[in-house]
């Protein structure tokens, strides 16, 4: 134990000293800058007026401090501390929405989600209520799910076993303990073990502002491991863990379920980073009021107040590097013309994969600290989404505001390894997972927006490989065999959602398939196949967790998770590839941050002064 204070002190002087030794900035919190909420805006004309600012080189603000690259809640966040802290800021956006998985979408008079499905730790105290209040100004407003949250069903809905995940640390624990009576010494020691492993995540932040030395030196010699929780089950996988826990398969399914929030299967994920998801949610979930779109819409008049703008259809080609191999501004395509915008900061929140392989200068990727960067990472798993209109309200509709995780069969690695090997054909009519949440359910404005009206959202893996020959094909025009597996898909997936939800099957009509629009227009239910187009290899969370294996023999691996580059000027700072962005269904409120002069967390920072 006293090994433990020991090294908790030195780590804190480190820290304090290093804080202390810093230039000052403004403090982006220094005060409370909450107002009573407004009322929720619906006129299309002036949330576009917003959110969807068309990019040209007369909108650009002159003098800006920082450039940041993508829209999405962690490049918006960043750019609103920014702004807090008297910076003028310019966000870039390809997409002609901002808000990246934030962001709606509206067809035939129906609004669907892409990403944000439900946020957890965001109940009135909690200090991630906070950080939102104070990025939005206390505009963006929350309604908490049912008691029920999330349910898992193992086998098909109606002949398998469903179990329930309820709010409430005490209700959550006593709610798996009805539902597994003989393994309540597994279940205690699993909540166990997710809240101390979950307390010991500040250790990364800590780790973040230590000395490199210091820290190769914990690492090297275990110590870290023997420090933190945290740290120590990092190299762990969750299959392990849980089948230590229990022999009972469908309990280790119910520890396991939330592995597609991170797209990593149980048996490669780190028992660390599944920890902080099922604490993150364990009491309770939200959901944006009028939908995720309102996080862009009460982040970016924060943006403009200071000066700065986001604008969208921006896509940008390149950084711009100076002679001194610094950052100094990036490149966007604008018709066939390529507008340079300057700055002495670029922040990039396109992913790790864009940043470093597309968007560097060749001479920049080619960096040992770029390329050790890399090693460490895969591709996120890809996944396809389903979104389906009805016509009839949730009640008439039988529709829940429950997220529905639908697996196959008790063992996931299992039905998952099967599935991502076989064949696209065969894979294509035997899908092992599917997620199944109701939008306009968790959102009490929707009958006020959109009266009698319905959707659903579903998600389900896929792999990048199936897909690849077609993409460079246009979209509507890649031809009947993509078009047949696509069909296939689709087919498989609505057989299960039909059973979870039977009051819809007589809206269904066959054949009824479509991309962006309905193919027959009185048909009160229409599909849309969606992919996402700006991510690498189609992947629905730019990069997966980080290999166990790697992990384990990776002494330097701490030191690198701190991003730092020391080549060309400190290029590179702030990126964190140890915690993945979970694609909305996890904590998209976490997955940027600033604190003082410095990025805490996801993403890159190419400082050119």
């Amino acid at each position: 134990m006293w090994l433990y204070w020991i090294l908790l002190a030195l780590l804190l002087l480190a820290v304090l000293r290093r804080l202390l030794g810093g230039s000052s900035s403004p403090n982006p919190f220094s005060a409370d800058c909450r107002r009573p909420p407004a009322p929720l805006v619906t006129d299309k004309d002036v949330r576009k007026k917003v959110i969807k600012q068309a990019f040209s080189a007369a909108k650009v603000p002159e003098n800006l401090d920082a450039v940041v690259i993508g829209s999405g809640i962690g490049g918006l966040a960043a750019a609103v501390l920014l702004s807090k802290a008297g910076k003028r800021v310019l966000v870039l956006e390809q997409h002609g929405k901002a808000g990246g998985c934030c962001h709606t979408f509206s067809e035939k008079g129906f609004e669907f989600d892409v990403g944000i499905h439900y946020i957890g730790q965001i109940g009135e105290r909690s200090l991630m209520r906070f950080f939102v209040d104070q990025l939005t100004e206390g505009q963006l407003q929350w309604s908490k799910m049912p008691s029920v949250f999330d349910a898992v069903v193992l086998g098909e809905p109606g002949n398998g076993k469903t179990y329930r995940l309820y709010s409430g640390k005490k209700e959550y624990v006593e709610g798996l303990k009805k539902q597994f009576p003989d393994e309540a010494v597994a279940i205690d020691k699993f909540v166990r073990l997710v809240k101390r492993v979950t307390q010991g995540i500040r250790h990364m932040t800590i780790l973040k502002m230590v000395p490199v030395p210091l820290v190769k030196f914990l690492s090297r010699t275990g110590l870290l491991a023997w420090f933190s929780p945290f740290l120590k089950m990092t190299s762990r996988s969750l299959t392990d863990v849980v089948s230590e826990l229990t022999t009972n398969e469908e309990l280790r399914a119910v520890f396991s379920y939330i592995f597609p929030t991170y797209g990593v299967v149980p048996a490669s994920a780190s028992f660390s980073l599944h920890a902080i998801l099922v604490d993150h949610y364990m009491a309770g979930a939200w959901y944006p009021r009028g939908g995720p779109s309102e996080i862009a819409f009460h982040t970016i008049p924060v943006i403009k107040q200071a000066g700065g703008a986001v604008l969208t259809k921006a896509a940008v080609q390149s950084i711009l590097v100076n002679a001194d191999g610094k950052a100094c501004g990036v490149s966007v395509q604008k018709g066939q013309d390529l507008v340079n915008v300057f700055a002495p900061i670029v922040i990039s929140d396109a992913g790790i994969f864009n940043t470093y392989e597309r968007l560097l200068p060749a001479e920049i990727r080619t960096l040992p600290d770029i390329q050790a960067q890399l090693r460490m990472v895969d591709h996120g798993l890809s996944g396809l989404s389903v979104f389906i209109g009805l016509n009839g309200s949730k009640e008439e509709l039988g529709l829940e505001a429950i997220n529905y995780f639908i697996y196959s069969q008790q063992n996931l690695d299992e039905a998952m390894n099967c599935f991502l090997t076989a064949s696209r054909e065969e894979a294509a009519e035997n899908i092992p997972m599917i997620f199944v949440t109701s939008p306009s359910s968790k959102d009490p404005t929707w009958q006020e927006r959109y009266p009698g009206k319905s959707t659903l959202c579903i998600v389900a893996f896929a792999q990048y490989e199936w897909f690849e020959e077609w993409k460079d094909e246009t979209v509507q025009k890649r031809g009947a065999e993509y078009e047949s597996l696509k069909n296939t898909m689709v087919e498989s997936i609505l057989k299960t959602v039909l059973k979870l939800y039977p009051h819809i099957e007589d809206k269904v009509k066959k054949p009824l398939f479509i991309t962006q629009s309905p193919l027959v227009s009185s048909v009160p239910l229409w599909i849309i196949w969606h992919k996402s187009l700006f991510s690498r290899k189609g992947s629905c969370w730019t990069r997966g967790h980080l290999d166990m294996i790697r992990v384990s023999h990776q002494t330097d691996f701490h030191t690198q998770c701190r991003g730092e580059v020391a080549d060309r000027g400190n290029l590179l700072k702030g990126v964190n590839p140890l915690i993945p962005l979970t694609k909305g269904v996890g904590s998209a409120g976490t997955s940027s941050g600033l604190s003082g002069k410095r990025p805490t967390s996801q993403p890159p920072v190419l400082r050119g002064e």
